[in-house]
């Protein structure tokens, strides 16, 4: 008999019933009442665990599989019957239960309470508990959801290198790769690294960003987007950095950025939607245990307006506001985590703030008219804060030339870049949005080493 998925049955309970079944999967707990007993099996294929019951003189293993231990894995062949006025919709009787694995009491996953930090130092195994099934399992659901919208959309999927010798940000916060050894580097005749020898002859990175690359090909194919790792080496601790991350970078053609706002509030509502209605199982598990009030918060995003407004605006309301703030608001600077969420509660909602201080923004966003804010926008949301930054890129070949000289960025490395304004060039703009800002926005964790499944952190490069 083939083996049947638990997610099967649990979609079809009323074609299985009084027939039997044959599953597969682990063991999350075994309660033994002397002459029969109760496995709580799950085989990962949804959230739910089905009940196996066994009884002694019916399952001729009785005692070894009373004394299971969590996590070890089983295959049992037995009968469903339907069990509506109980807490489950059904239940397995048992008629055989092969033991394909049996763990010890060195398994570190117990019947208990374990913090997320120790959970942490077993990233191998924390999948298994119900958290992390949860958060993964909401974490590839939304992945699917962000590729639906856009190929719904008429988006083209680009697949931008990650090794690159562009560094898109020109923040100096690239890893660089080299297949020279660091014990015996060749020089050049001034004593430096002389990467001609490399092999790729020149300094090469591995991407923080596959921006660039989109751009070009939105050029080709008016509307593309990126869905890939990228990383960063900030040596940033906090809850929100890690040092490899997932990256969704749209770009479109013949678009400003009113339409750009319009895309990221469409994308993000959709995406939303789609996991509401495919995880109610997992998002009501996080709700009532991780983040009481996640489904209102999420449900709360789909129906609202986002408010538009201006960075200088954003800043005067922060001044007027009468709080007293760790860092205080200026004109021309960033804004810090507090203001965020001080600014999306004081709109009830998610906040594009737009049109920044042209100074500490990139070389390549569009430059307003009034020659000192970039047409720039933020997406703030409520709880998380920043979660997508985007702009209208500058399609003028002399503004962006100048604007490289302005902020001292050297263009070799990305004159290919530079000289698409000269071929065609048009209007267009383009986000980006952190994959797992977007998971710990959705699941209600708080931290970025707890959505992604082996996180790379300052430090820790575990497993």
């Amino acid at each position: 008999m083939l083996k049947t998925d638990i997610k099967e049955i649990f979609k079809n309970k009323v074609k299985y019933a009084q027939k039997e079944v044959r599953v597969a999967g682990w063991v999350r707990s075994v309660r033994n009442s002397k002459n029969f007993g109760f496995i709580d099996l799950n085989d990962g294929t949804c959230f739910e665990s089905v009940q196996v019951v066994f009884e002694e003189g019916v399952v001729s293993n009785y005692n070894a599989v009373a004394s299971l231990n969590a996590g070890s894995s089983v295959c049992v062949t037995g009968n469903l019957l339907l069990t509506p006025e109980a807490k489950q919709p059904f239940e397995i009787k048992a008629t055989k239960v092969d033991i394909l694995n049996a763990t010890d009491e060195s398994y570190p996953l117990q019947k208990k309470h374990h913090s997320v930090e120790f959970l942490r130092e077993i990233a191998h195994l924390r999948p298994r508990t119900r958290l992390f099934n949860a958060i993964f399992r909401i974490r590839s659901v939304a992945a699917y959801a962000i590729h639906r919208y856009f190929q719904d959309n008429g988006y083209l999927y680009v697949h931008t290198p990650l090794l690159t010798t562009a560094d898109c940000e020109g923040s100096d916060q690239m890893f660089k790769v080299t297949t020279l050894d660091m014990d015996n580097l060749p020089k050049t005749k001034g004593g430096k690294c002389d990467y001609s020898a490399d092999l790729f002859g020149k300094k090469t990175y591995i991407t923080g960003s596959g921006q660039l690359h989109g751009e070009a090909f939105a050029l080709a194919f008016s509307k593309i987007y990126t869905f890939g790792p990228t990383f960063r080496t900030e040596n940033s601790n906090t809850k929100t950095h890690a040092n490899e991350f997932w990256m969704i970078e749209p770009e479109i053609a013949f678009c400003d950025l009113d339409g750009l706002m319009d895309i990221e509030e469409e994308m993000l509502k959709s995406v939303v939607a789609y996991v509401l209605e495919n995880c109610p199982t997992e998002l009501a598990y996080l709700d009532s245990f991780i983040s009481p009030g996640l489904l209102q918060k999420l449900n709360n995003l789909i129906k609202s307006k986002f408010t538009r407004i201006d960075h200088k605006d954003v800043i005067t309301i922060l001044k007027n506001s009468g709080e007293k703030w760790d860092f205080e608001p200026t004109y021309d600077g960033d804004i810090a985590k507090e203001h965020e969420k001080y600014i999306t509660k004081y709109f009830g909602g998610p906040v594009f703030i737009k049109n920044w201080p042209k100074d500490i923004k990139a070389y390549y966003m569009k430059v307003n008219p009034d020659g000192k804010t970039v047409a720039a926008v933020d997406l703030e949301v409520p709880e998380a804060g920043e979660l997508m930054g985007g702009s209208q890129r500058e399609e003028d070949y002399d503004k962006l030339i100048a604007r490289c000289k302005e902020l001292n960025v050297n263009t070799d490395p990305i004159e290919w870049f530079i000289n698409l304004r000269k071929f065609g060039s048009c209007e267009h703009s383009g986000f980006g949005m952190g994959f797992e800002r977007l998971v710990i926005y959705l699941t209600g964790i708080d931290n970025i080493r707890d959505s992604i499944p082996f996180p790379r952190t300052p430090r820790n490069c575990e497993f």
